[in-house]
């Protein structure tokens, strides 16, 4: 479901704290390739329940991205398996997969490997306050993760600026990853604009992922779709 693309596609992330079930209706009717769901803090009870009433509105698939044990579900269409490959915290290089392996391999669903990249964004973001990691600053250590990443067995790679970051990643650092990799490229954190959006998807990465912009304006989607690019088409 995840590979390679000859033109961007987009991906909605849902945070179940934050779940807005109107967006899934809109997405329906639009060309969004698949949900990423997901959040680093979650209330007891509350993924499963957002997992089901998404499965409910649409058939657009379903990718769970898991922060721990507690954010799987077999309801799912596939698991992204983050590394977070930018920072040296071992919990979330192997070690939350280690808990999780058994309960995962359980639900018999397809699952992606990722490299996951976090880009400093201008902004504190929670994966950083969770994991206790830094950014990466430079092109030059972002590409070497990168590579590294790709080497390591990693069948995808996710540049990410951080959740509510306030400068999107750099369309520079963007075309400097692709050149290095040959594994699918996502591409997401601080889109809250057509211009943004644009922007990037000029650098055809292969996914590029909207969450926070639509959390707060779910009517972005709509503008969204007035790009005249094969953004949202698939």
């Amino acid at each position: 479901m995840l590979g390679k693309t000859n033109h961007t596609k987009l991906i909605i992330l849902i945070d179940p704290d934050k779940y807005n079930p109107e967006l899934v209706k809109m997405a329906n009717a639009s060309k969004v390739y698949c949900f990423f769901v997901g959040g680093s803090k979650i209330k007891k009870g509350l993924f499963e329940k957002t997992i089901r009433s998404i499965k409910s509105l649409t058939k657009i698939p379903v990718i769970i991205v898991p922060v721990d044990e507690s954010q799987i579900s077999k309801q799912a269409d596939g698991i992204l398996i983050l590394s977070l490959v930018s920072g040296r915290n071992p919990e979330y290089l192997i070690g939350k997969h280690v808990k999780s392996a058994i309960k995962i391999k359980a639900t018999k669903l397809p699952t992606y490997p990722t490299g996951y990249i976090l880009v400093n964004g201008n902004a504190v973001s929670t994966t950083q306050k969770v994991t206790n990691t830094k950014p990466l600053q430079t092109k030059k250590e972002i590409i070497e993760t990168a590579i590294a990443a790709e080497l390591l067995g990693k069948k995808l790679i996710y540049l990410e600026a951080g959740s509510g970051a306030n400068n999107t990643l750099k369309t520079s650092i963007i075309n400097a990853v692709k050149k290095h990799i040959t594994v699918p490229l996502i591409v997401g954190g601080g889109i809250n604009s057509i211009k943004k959006a644009q922007a990037i998807v000029k650098t055809n990465p292969d996914y590029i992922v909207i969450g926070n912009a639509l959390e707060n304006n779910p009517t972005f989607l709509l503008d969204l779709l007035k790009i005249t690019t094969p953004i949202i088409l698939n």
